[in-house]
């Protein structure tokens, strides 16, 4: 196997790991636009990046955070529901992060490589950065399951519980904000949401209970990372996009076993 396949399987695949189990709550929790409006941010973080002289994957980092704490900040404000502050935050933190990508004379960003993905191109630094990112995260979900899942199914009743239902979707939407810079390199910001809802969604006609969901929507991001790189090396196409179509290409059979209306 040649070198950077290598590469590109152990991040692909540290990415659906995570992305599985995460894209299962935002399934549950309707969120998908939440995923789509934080990977929007993430072009604002990469010029950031660039301008104060860091690497973008810690710019993207930072500024899909700080996004994700804003967004549930915001929550709070009557009159603004929360599609509308997706809406305003995605397109505002894009059209900035063109602005300031444009002022950059001295750097060539490769747009084209953020917006789908390289992931031909990491190197073993992004792996081991990507895997120990990965496991704190998985660790963190891990102790935040049960909270999450009952706040996920019943706010009210998780609040009754003893549950602080406030902390937990904060701290769910930075998880997830994580999970999106993580992504962005894989599959690239215009795809990120499509890795975590699509082997989730999939996932869901095959699920007795919310851990097999988990389990599965990881299992479907692991085989479709893998066989998209083999579509990508045998076809000479684009990795990113390749992946997403094979975890599209799961999603449709699962609509075989869905019951009708």
């Amino acid at each position: 196997m040649d070198d950077f396949i290598l590469r590109a399987l152990l991040a692909g695949v540290a990415v659906a790991i995570v992305a599985g189990p995460l894209g299962a709550f935002v399934v549950w929790r309707r969120m998908a636009y939440f995923g789509g409006a934080l990977s929007h941010t993430a072009l604002l973080g990469v010029a950031l990046g660039f301008l104060i002289g860091v690497e973008p994957a810690v710019g993207v980092t930072l500024v899909v955070v700080v996004a994700a704490v804003l967004l549930g900040g915001l929550q709070n404000i009557r009159g603004l529901s929360l599609d509308t502050l997706l809406g305003i935050v995605a397109h505002a933190a894009l059209a900035l992060g063109l602005i300031i990508a444009s002022t950059l004379d001295s750097v060539r960003i490769d747009l084209m490589a953020y917006l789908f993905g390289d992931i031909l191109s990491v190197g073993w630094g992004d792996v081991i950065w990507i895997w120990g990112a990965t496991v704190l995260i998985v660790a963190v979900l891990m102790k935040l399951w049960h909270g999450l899942l009952n706040a996920t199914v019943h706010s009210d009743l998780a609040a009754v519980e003893g549950t602080n239902v406030r902390q937990m979707d904060v701290m769910f939407m930075v998880v997830l904000a994580l999970v999106v810079a993580l992504s962005m390199q894989v599959v690239g910001i215009l795809l990120v949401t499509a890795l975590l809802i699509i082997p989730a969604s999939g996932a869901r006609a095959w699920s007795k209970t919310p851990e097999t969901m988990a389990v599965l929507a990881a299992g479907i991001g692991v085989i479709a990372v893998g066989a998209g790189l083999w579509s990508s090396y045998q076809y000479d196409m684009p990795a990113g996009p390749s992946i997403v179509v094979c975890t599209t290409a799961v999603f449709v059979l699962s609509l075989l076993k869905l019951p009708r209306v």
